[in-house]
């Protein structure tokens, strides 16, 4: 049995991922801890605790931090909806976490599961900058972290050349980076290619005729209708599914390469840029796997096996 730790800032495709994670038969998910970005930490917490309970599954829940290092929050609730989960009227409110941080939780549960823990971040790592900064020693204990955040090769979703995650926390972001973590980084290029919905794509989800199915597609009706705004394409992207995808399966991640990757902390189009030294010319000793190319066959077969 693999030990997993997520952490999330449970908008729409979070939720799909969480659902994902929670029905593999071959991990545990030992905690999720919920930080602040697609919307404020008590609509993620909210949203992450509706999904444990739609899955009946046996895991914690804790609150983390809300609002990123040293930025004020600005939230992706225009993409993901005010709920964060399309506003299909959804019950979610009144569910109660734990009262531990999501940092101890963190800490608490790598100590718990040295060299075991594989964690997954979905959201901006403030959480895990946080835990980092107070217990550096848990470094040597993860076993691995994959990371939703940033762009291996392309444009950005939040400027030009940024993606969000990185965005909203980019001093989270640059610590984590370097932090020595064994990481892995599943850039929003990776959803674009391998993970995008069109109208024929969403109609093979309704015709599976299973409610899980009709449940994630029901979600991003806000996240359809942003993207017909901005690109009149009726379509939506699962970047944090096929990130839980590649986690479960790192034969998904089908060409990977060991790169150096900085963030820019500067303010304007560049910040939380994600630099990737595809060329070496810096000469800096790689830092994390990057993934490059994926297999859309295999990450739909194990999106579609969470629906069963």
């Amino acid at each position: 049995m693999r030990h997993f730790l997520i952490d999330t800032d449970t908008g729409s495709d979070d939720a799909v991922a969480l659902l994902m994670a929670m029905k593999s038969p071959d991990i545990k998910v030992e905690a999720i801890t919920v930080v602040a970005g697609n919307v404020p930490a008590d609509k993620a917490l909210q949203n992450a605790l509706y999904m444990v309970e739609l899955c009946q599954y046996d895991t914690q829940v804790y609150l983390g931090a809300e609002k990123p290092l040293v930025r004020p929050l600005v939230t992706a609730q225009f993409v993901h909806g005010e709920d964060g989960m399309g506003n299909i009227g959804l019950d979610l409110q009144g569910r109660k976490p734990l009262q531990v941080h999501a940092v101890d939780a963190i800490i608490e549960t790598i100590n718990k599961f040295p060299n075991e823990i594989e964690i997954i971040t979905l959201g901006p790592l403030t959480n895990m900058a946080l835990a980092l900064a107070k217990a550096p020693e848990i470094v040597q204990k993860i076993k691995s972290c994959v990371i939703m955040g940033g762009v291996g090769f392309g444009v950005g979703n939040i400027t030009p050349v940024s993606e969000y995650n990185i965005w909203v926390d980019p001093e989270a972001a640059q610590m984590v980076f370097q932090s020595g973590m064994k990481m892995t980084m599943v850039g929003w290029d990776i959803a674009v290619k391998y993970a995008s919905f069109d109208q024929e794509a969403i109609q093979e989800l309704r015709n599976l005729k299973k409610p899980l199915a009709d449940f994630v597609v029901n979600i991003q009706g806000a996240k359809v209708l942003f993207t017909f705004n901005t690109t009149g394409k009726m379509c939506f992207d699962l970047p944090d599914p096929i990130t839980v995808a590649i986690a479960l399966d790192r034969s998904i991640g089908t060409v990977t390469k060991k790169l150096y990757v900085e963030v820019v902390l500067a303010d304007g189009l560049t910040r939380g840029q994600t630099i990737v030294d595809h060329t070496n010319i810096l000469n800096n000793e790689p830092n994390i796997e990057v993934v490059l190319e994926a297999s859309r066959d295999k990450f739909l077969s194990m999106l579609y096996s969470s629906f069963l």
